[in-house]
């Protein structure tokens, strides 16, 4: 058929759109050819009638692919314009330059069908709306996508096959180059090469991905890292997710891996990525270049963090909502503003909950920002949600007081209706029968009797109404008070009750609170709670940190103060049997199971070294007491003569430990002589000595 016959004027009065694509920009600047024949197709428009001026170009498509219309911004302006009936004519040098796509392909027809829109291309003109030219477009259009499948598939062929053999060039993870035969080589740059080594050999240090950031952080290295754009290598800090991707890719145990990743295009049209089992990669052949591990110790590395992995999920498995955490979701860090996460331990046969802020440890490796014991905040939030609760329970009455009672007016004032209107047919049936002839009786009587039944209803209907306004009365005076004061101690002893789960405790205070900021403050041993309530009234607590396990076991000032005291009469055995007659107690009987605990020789001489108190040996030589060589000295005798002497009482001694070691006073103007006479004993001289003068060998110790 001729073509200037399907032209008709009222498509001469539209314009004429000229679509104009490539499939890639590669194709756009090398195949010159095919362009300056798609933009030729002007001269087709003019021959069949349009002016120059009726022929718009949409060219902004240039190398994009037309497998899908989602990104294809000139497609979709050429759609909109033909459903608005602006088109006269669609042009395209093939079916496939306009849409690759069944779908795009067809809805485009339909469209240009229902606009009464021609589409021509290099064969001829075509009438959407003609049956016999929908048919040939449409096995034009399939014809379009199954040779788009063909190339697909023979490139796809293509790849696979070098994939397999491993000679397709993949872009290469940091850390690896290619050399100028193609080869996959390590970086030339000796600070890249040496950081992602002791990268690696960190983490089969530590064991964890987290740890390894951590190090990093804590001795400000930076980790090398490719920019999308072009080769530039660019030191970052080393992220967690940074290290999982590098544990991840089998490229740095020198493996040639591909197919990884699957992609899908979603309805949007948008790719979805999902991750492959490594059965089900599409190539993986170790040793195929260098690499910084050994294959081996990548699957170690894999198996590594897929027990970390596991065990995170194994300490998470019960339902958070199970757990004793009274605000978990509802606790705010009081420094950062994030949320607090919930951590369960199991300590002393009781499972505790902490809230932890650890969002800059899991990125970057920071210390966490807060960690609080979740005990006493849990307890101070209950006491106040019970207290609380009655002052919230009467301003609820109050609002549900004016509620009822709004509800209460604008029903009275129906009944208030409904009585006037009783009143008004009562007052004509009055003036119906006033006016009525006494002689007629039969219309009197009519008149009287309905007279009377509006008078009766009348009295119902205000009866009504008082009974409904004592009722209302009661309502808002009695039973709503009531209810709400069983509801305010119903809900103390809800709360109170062990059975209660604390899922329905976190329920509950759902209703009641909006949340809750949580600041620690370990200078002062406190935690302040800055609760904010539905509606926005807000509280402030402030609890007592916990002790931990360290300071529950520290030694109490007095009892420290006492052993100073006793150092300088007694040695430790002596002070052990004296804090036990007291009643003192060692800090380590804090702990479960050694309540019984009492002090030893080796606790006093702990406490003696950790707080820094002054020996028994130095206290005694501070006093100007000698040892054994320097009272033989001063005496001139043998140290064995100062011990028979010490011991018979010539000379006084002072025990500075539990072994028997002595220190000496200094002899004073009674100073013992030596005797070399058998008949003069040791014994008869000390018994010969003044009471004053006489020493036992046993110092006088003051309790």
């Amino acid at each position: 058929m001729n073509e200037s016959l399907k032209v008709q004027p009222h498509h001469l009065e539209r314009g004429a759109y000229l679509y104009v694509r490539q499939s890639s920009m590669r194709q756009v600047i090398e195949n010159i050819e095919s362009t300056k024949r798609q933009y030729a197709l002007r001269g087709r428009a003019i021959a069949l009638g349009w002016r120059d001026d009726q022929i718009i170009v949409i060219d902004s498509d240039q190398g994009e692919s037309g497998a899908s219309a989602a990104w294809r911004e000139g497609f979709q302006r050429l759609v909109t314009d033909v459903g608005m009936g602006h088109a006269g004519i669609v042009m395209g040098l093939e079916v496939s330059r306009l849409a690759r796509n069944n779908a795009d392909w067809h809805r485009l027809l339909e469209i240009c069908a229902l606009a009464d829109t021609l589409i021509l291309d290099e064969d001829g003109v075509y009438d959407p709306a003609s049956f016999n030219d929908r048919l040939l477009l449409g096995l034009k259009g399939t014809m379009s996508e199954a040779e788009l499948h063909v190339l697909k598939a023979r490139l796809r062929g293509g790849i696979l096959n070098k994939v397999r053999r491993g000679e397709y060039r993949c872009p290469l993870p940091t850390g690896f180059v290619y050399d100028e035969a193609g080869n996959v080589a390590l970086d030339p740059d000796a600070q890249i090469r040496e950081t992602i080594a002791y990268f690696f050999e960190t983490f089969s240090r530590v064991g964890s991905a987290c740890q390894t950031v951590k190090v990093f952080r804590k001795e400000g290295l930076l980790c090398p890292s490719r920019l999308r754009v072009g080769d530039t290598i660019v030191f970052r800090p080393l992220t967690t997710w940074t290290a999982l991707r590098m544990l991840n890719n089998p490229r740095y145990a020198g493996a040639y891996a591909y197919g990884r990743r699957q992609y899908r295009r979603a309805l949007d049209g948008k790719k979805q990525v999902q991750r492959r089992e490594s059965g089900d990669w599409l190539a993986c052949i170790p040793n195929a270049h260098p690499g910084y591990i050994s294959w081996e110790r990548f699957q170690e590395n894999l198996k590594i963090l897929e027990g970390n992995g596991r065990g995170y999920e194994l300490a998470r498995a019960s339902p958070p909502r199970e757990g004793a955490a009274l605000l978990q979701g509802r606790a705010v860090c009081g420094r950062c503003g994030q949320h607090f996460r919930v951590r369960y331990a199991t300590r002393r046969g009781r499972q505790e909950a902490w809230y932890v802020c650890d969002r800059g440890h899991a990125t970057r490796g920071e210390r966490d920002c807060q960690s609080i014991a979740g005990g006493p905040i849990d307890r101070a939030i209950g006491s106040l949600v019970t207290e609380k609760m009655t002052p919230a329970a009467v301003e609820l009455a109050i609002e549900i007081r004016r509620e009822v009672q709004a509800r209460c007016e604008e029903a009275d004032q129906l009944r208030c209706r409904a009585v006037e209107r009783a009143q008004i047919e009562a007052d004509l049936a009055q003036r119906r029968f006033m006016l009525v002839d006494p002689s007629n009786r039969l219309v009197a009587d009519t008149l009287e009797r309905e007279w009377n039944e509006k008078l009766r209803a009348l009295a119902e209907t205000r009866d009504e109404r008082e009974r409904a306004r004592q009722q209302d009365h009661l309502v808002l005076d009695e039973a709503v008070r009531q209810r709400l004061v069983a509801m305010t101690t119903d809900f103390r002893t809800l709360w109170d009750d062990p059975v209660t789960a604390n899922r329905e405790r976190k329920r509950l205070l759902a209703y009641v609170i909006e949340d809750a900021t949580l600041l620690k403050i370990p200078a002062e041993g406190i935690t302040k709670i800055h609760v904010r309530f539905k509606g926005g009234r807000t509280e402030t607590l402030t609890t007592r940190n916990p002790k931990s396990s360290a300071q529950q076991i520290k030694t109490r000032p007095e009892v420290v103060h006492l052993v100073d005291q006793l150092l300088d009469h007694h040695v430790y055995s002596e002070i052990a049997a004296i804090l036990n007659e007291r009643g003192f107690r060692p800090g380590a009987s804090a702990r479960p199971g050694r309540a019984n605990d009492r002090f030893s020789t080796k606790h006093v001489a702990y406490l003696m070294h950790a707080y820094g108190l002054r020996s028994r040996y130095d206290r005694l030589r501070q006093r100007g007491m000698l040892n054994k060589k320097e009272m033989a000295d001063r005496l001139g005798v043998h140290e064995q003569t100062v011990d028979r002497w010490a011991e018979h009482g010539l000379i006084k001694a002072h025990f500075y430990n539990d072994h028997g070691w002595q220190l000496y006073e200094p002899p004073g103007p009674n100073t013992p002589a030596k005797h070399c006479s058998r008949w003069d004993r040791l014994v008869d001289r000390a018994a010969g000595l003044p009471v004053g003068l006489q020493n036992t060998g046993l110092e006088l110790k003051e309790v």
